[in-house]
Formats: C-alpha cells, sequence, structure tokens
C-alpha cells in the first residue's frame, strides 16, 4: 500500500535520507534516492564540499517509523520522522522529504508481528534536564524503554557491529545489504546455526541476521562511558552533513547513534540535544559527558563527546569534524575552546 497522507509508515530500506525538498537533490545524490539506496556509493562519490551540501536534514535507519503528511504524484512524501526528537522544528519529529519508495506500511508485514509505528525505534526520549534521569524499566505510553517488554525470546535486538546483512534463508545469499549500528530488529523465532530470524518491513517472511552481530536492547541506561566506546569505534568515519549511519555521519549524529544503540533516544540536532541534557560545571565533566559550541550571540552549532577528563584547562573530546570531514579525538584547539559553551550529561 502506498504512503497515505495522516497515516504512519516505517522504513524498508537500511538507511533512508531525509531532504529539505524534493527540488534540492543534485545528480550526485542518485545512488540515496534509488529504490534500493547504495548510501556507501553515494558517499563515496561526493567530494569535499558535496558532503556538506544542505541539501540533506537527517537519515532513519531499517524499521524506523514516520507519520505521513502529504505525498506527490512523482514518488516524494513528506514525513515526520518519528524517532528523531527537534523541538525547534515540530512537536513530534523531524519533519523532510523521503522517496515513497523507502517506505513500507506497517501492515505489509508479519500480522503476528507488533505494530512497529507502535515502538519508538531507540527507546525513551529525552525532552529536557528533567528527562535526563535513569529511564524506567518497562513499558510506557511511547512505547518500551530500555529493556522493551515482553519475554527475552522476543525483546527487541539492536545491531552492534559497523554493517551487517540479513540473509532469506539461513544458510542463504544476502537479500539485505547495509544494515547498520543501532538498527531495531524484532525477533521473529529461535536462532538456526547462528542466525536469527528477523521481521523486516515490507516483507512478509522473516530475514536472518548473524547472530554475532546483534544484542538485545539492554535492560538498564548505560554508563556515559560505554556510550563513548560506541562512539569511539566510528573514529575515522568521514563527515556527512546530515548523515547518521556507520557510511557516513555529523556531529550531533554521532551522538544521537552512540546513545540510541543502548535504547536512548537523544535530540537530533546539537542545540536541541543541549536543551534536552543537564548541564555540569567545567572541570567537572566527565569521558561520556558533552561538549556544546556557539559563536557568541548565536545558536549552539556543533557538539563533541568528552573522551577524557579535563586537566589543566586541557580538553578532549571525540567529535564528527567538519574541517577534517572525519570522526577524531582530539585535544581542543584555541578556536574551539573560544565557542566552547559548556559541559553537558545526558
Amino acid at each position: 500500500m502506498a504512503p497515505q497522507p495522516g497515516r504512519r509508515a516505517v522504513v524498508r530500506v537500511p538507511v533512508a535520507t531525509l531532504w529539505t525538498a524534493p527540488e534540492a537533490v543534485r545528480p550526485i545524490d542518485c545512488p540515496a534516492l534509488a529504490g534500493s539506496p547504495d548510501v556507501a556509493a553515494w558517499i563515496a562519490g561526493m567530494d569535499r564540499d558535496q558532503l556538506v551540501g544542505d541539501c540533506v536534514l537527517t537519515q532513519l535507519l531499517l524499521g524506523e517509523p514516520v507519520r505521513v503528511t502529504e505525498t506527490r504524484p512523482d514518488g516524494w512524501v513528506r514525513v515526520v520522522a518519528l524517532g528523531q526528537p527537534a523541538a525547534k522544528l515540530g512537536a513530534d519529529g523531524y519533519p523532510g522529504w523521503l522517496r515513497a519508495a523507502h517506505l513500507a506500511d506497517p501492515a505489509d508485514a508479519d500480522p503476528s508481528s507488533p505494530d512497529p509505528t507502535d515502538l519508538d525505534p531507540a527507546g525513551p526520549a529525552l525532552s529536557g534536564p528533567a528527562s535526563a534521569a535513569p529511564a524506567p524499566v518497562g513499558t510506557g505510553p511511547a512505547g518500551p524503554g530500555p529493556a522493551g517488554s515482553g519475554s527475552a525470546a522476543d525483546a527487541p535486538l539492536t545491531v552492534d557491529v559497523a554493517h551487517t546483512a540479513l540473509r532469506a534463508e539461513p544458510d542463504g545469499d544476502a537479500a539485505l545489504t547495509g544494515v547498520v549500528l543501532g538498527t531495531r530488529l524484532t525477533p521473529a523465532g529461535p536462532p538456526v546455526d547462528g542466525r536469527r530470524p528477523v521481521r523486516v518491513p515490507g516483507r512478509a517472511d522473516p530475514l536472518w541476521a548473524t547472530e554475532d552481530d546483534l544484542v538485545p536492547l539492554p535492560a538498564e541506561r548505560p554508563e556515559a562511558e560505554k556510550v563513548l566506546a560506541v562512539a569511539e569505534r566510528l573514529r575515522d568515519l568521514v563527515y556527512v552533513w546530515g548523515g547518521m549511519s556507520t557510511d557516513g555521519i555529523d556531529c550531533s549524529g554521532l551522538v544521537h547513534l552512540a546513545w540510541r544503540r543502548y535504547g536512548i533516544t537523544l535530540p537530533r540536532d546539537a542545540d536541541d540535544q543541549a536543551a534536552a541534557t543537564s548541564r555540569v560545571p567545567l572541570d567537572a565533566e566527565r569521558p561520556g559527558d558533552l561538549y556544546f559550541f556557539a559563536r557568541p550571540g548565536r545558536r549552539i552549532h556543533h557538539v563533541g563527546i568528552v573522551s577524557a577528563e579535563p586537566r589543566g584547562g586541557r580538553r578532549r573530546m571525540l567529535h564528527a569534524c567538519y574541517l577534517t570531514r572525519r570522526v577524531v579525538e582530539e585535544e581542543l584547539p584555541a578556536d574551539r575552546t573560544a565557542t566552547l559553551v559548556g559541559a553537558y550529561r545526558v
């Protein structure tokens, strides 16, 4: 069923790109627009300037729910990404344009499975400092908390490798490649020979994932250093404006994705992330906390993850760096220190 305004849909491809407008896409973007997008090839084909084109807003991972608000006959749909809070843009998520071919109706799946649009793909959202307390275990109005719900056999799983492939049969060829870190999958039965059947939007039959590539969604809120360790695995990944996958990522996408791996939803953009976390005094920050940056009189434009305790006024962070176009770990240079707003804790 084609996406319809006012209805929910779910992402059926490993990574779907959310655009500012259909007219904003460039010829170089064709691999990301295909019915089966090749995000890695898209990124590899861009030059330094094209990597930071402002036509990209964010990216959505397999299974993420959206609310459709408008459709066009040329295959574009305007949606709200419900798993990526953006308070300044809308109350319920990040708005933008997707290709309709990248979406599936929630009903186009195993009818015995739970409706994926009833589940937050990354757990409880943090909308302000008061929300930064540890999330309760169990089910709340927005869906499962970090522990999810139900028995261990059907508890949500999370991809814990940079990329994995899903197969039509346990020993078969790959049917869906490029599934990335932080993707949430719902098990469809017990493992067989090291493969686990999982439900995939847009497919009636389960696909099979390598069991070692998956971990259960955590039952408890993680220590910030564990989140930092996930982000560290993305060191040297290419910087892409609006990127939110292990093919390419931006500064706030790195923070969002690292926490998402542990079942916690932070807002998508850096300024909203600052508003959703709690400020801590400088020199009291710990690894896994966040540094935010802004120029005088301007809103926050950059975020990094504290990677070491401060020493003698010297600070280090891991961040997706616009200047180097890579995820790097470094001491804050003078120009960064000059724009440091403060340290914050999730």
